[in-house]
């Protein structure tokens, strides 16, 4: 059976579309209350807290996804994306404080997509068959990194030569126009018999999710709590400190460090398509019980960067050196997430693989909002010796990497 077949090219293209939409605005918002402020701190804390209504409503979106048309979902969660979007830029110009209003709206920009993506990986098993698994989960992410490539470039650019508002309303078209493309998706769906009422059902749901990953295969849950260690010290510090050392901490102006950072942001997102790319083509000759390896090249990547702060007197090579790195953590970190997402869908009945999915995301995201508040916390107490916050981040994640080596190497050979 082809990959690409009707259903699942528009559920590609839909991708496109709404996580260029993604890409973008969720590189201008932050940027724009970090040039309005200034401060590392009440960046990371607001990143932080527009994360936790994605951990909440992830859970949901997993058993929504797995008792509602996931075509439906999608298509609802991008009309009100754009709604929202819409939204904050009417209002910002109607004298409300600037700092509530943005945390509000990423917060709801960051629930939706918690709610949103278990619905595009559940319909993954329903529009591809088993042995295409990887290939898809390949694909899917590779779009997500192709529009955070784009996002960020052109979003740099453009917030930086026309400020804010152009960019609001080039998302809000993005949104609308994925919920329109998605009415014309058929995913099979069967309904399933429910238990009782809402609460009780998605209690239910929630129960029998939670003891299939910790009872049943409890590598999953194993995996789960690393990943998250690896998002609480490698990935935070890349995501408050890539933007505040480009533009707060290197000796670039205002205008050219906006645009220098949609430039690191897009290598970034350049990783992350190359790493998916490479996670396709050698889909078959990356065995799983090695994943745990990929995990030391993004933390042994952080320890150059930590070196060029210290010994390099000039912006431009500090810059390159990070970008340079933070790609080449993207790479690595994209072909783990694939291998992992691929395994959760091989080894998880198909009645559980909304929930399953949801749970999985949602526990190692958890991590997140803590990893960002640390980091804005550190960075600002660490003025001026950036580079130890760097090689703090560079130790722990390396020794999460070697005890994850281990793990994955015993636990998965018995699966």
């Amino acid at each position: 059976m082809k990959l690409f077949s009707r259903d699942f090219t528009l559920v590609v293209i839909g991708q496109i579309i709404s996580l260029f939409g993604n890409a973008v605005v969720r590189f201008a918002l932050p940027l724009y209350l970090l040039n309005q402020t200034g401060s590392s701190a009440l960046y990371g804390t607001v990143t932080a807290c527009a994360l936790i209504p994605a951990i909440l409503l992830s859970p949901v979106g997993g058993i929504v996804a797995d008792r509602v048309n996931k075509r439906n979902i999608m298509v609802i969660l991008d009309f009100f994306t754009a709604a929202v979007v819409a939204a904050f830029s009417l209002l910002r110009g109607e004298g409300v404080q600037i700092v509530p209003l943005m945390t509000a709206t990423l917060m709801l920009l960051y629930g939706i997509a918690g709610a949103y993506q278990p619905s595009v990986q559940a319909s993954i098993p329903a529009l591809v068959v088993q042995e295409r698994f990887m290939e898809a989960n390949s694909v899917i992410n590779t779009i997500s990194s192709f529009a955070s490539l784009l996002g960020p470039v052109l979003g740099g650019i453009m917030y930086s030569n026309y400020g804010l508002e152009p960019v609001l309303w080039v998302c809000t078209g993005c949104f609308f126009l994925s919920a329109v493309m998605e009415l014309f998706i058929h995913i099979p769906f069967v309904r399933q018999e429910s238990g009782g009422g809402i609460l009780r059902t998605a209690k239910d749901d929630l129960a029998e999710s939670v003891c299939f990953i910790w009872r049943e295969k409890p590598i999953i849950g194993k995996a789960v709590w690393l990943v998250s260690g690896i998002n609480l010290f490698l990935s935070s510090v890349i995501n408050v400190g890539l933007p505040y050392l480009v533009t707060e901490v290197l000796p670039f102006d205002g205008a050219q460090a906006n645009r220098l950072y949609g430039y690191a942001a897009g290598i970034l997102a350049a990783g992350g398509l190359a790493g998916g790319i490479c996670a396709g083509i050698f889909a078959k000759r990356l065995p799983l019980q090695k994943s745990g390896r990929l995990l030391m090249a993004p933390a042994v990547c952080l320890f150059p960067i930590a070196v060029a702060l210290v010994f390099f007197t000039s912006g431009m090579i500090d810059y390159v050196v990070i970008t340079v790195c933070c790609f080449a953590i993207m790479v690595f970190s994209t072909i783990f997430t694939v291998q992992m997402m691929a395994f959760f869908q091989t080894v998880t009945p198909p009645q559980l693989i909304g929930k399953v999915i949801a749970v999985v995301i949602t526990i190692s995201m958890c991590a997140q909002p803590l990893g960002n508040a640390l980091y804005g916390v550190l960075f600002e107490i660490c003025a001026g010796r950036e580079a130890a916050v760097i090689l703090f981040a560079g130790v722990v994640s390396l020794a999460i990497a070697i005890y994850a080596d281990r793990l994955l190497a015993n636990g998965l050979t018995d699966v």
